[in-house]
């Protein structure tokens, strides 16, 4: 999987499961605060990147994952590590 491919999968379940518009969803853009995330909301998050891509975060994993960039950056890098 390639990493557009890997955003697409990930911006369209952002989509569904956080109700957030499309366009605001920008690679700078905050993903903490263009979700709205708070605790709860993170474990749906987890749950949707195992089920979407079958890799297993952890709270660790978020440390310095600010921008949209760095989380499909991080799901990049879990995909790559999975497949080694």
């Amino acid at each position: 999987m390639n990493k557009e491919e890997i955003i697409t999968r990930i911006n369209g379940f952002l989509v569904d499961e956080f109700e957030v518009d499309n366009d605001e969803i920008e690679p700078d853009a905050n993903l903490k605060d263009t979700l709205g995330l708070d605790s709860l909301d993170y474990v749906d998050l987890v749950v949707s990147i195992e089920s979407n891509f079958g890799v297993k975060l952890v709270e660790a994993d978020f440390v310095g994952i600010a921008t949209f960039q760095n989380f499909y950056d991080l799901i990049e890098t879990k995909l790559k590590a999975k497949a080694v």
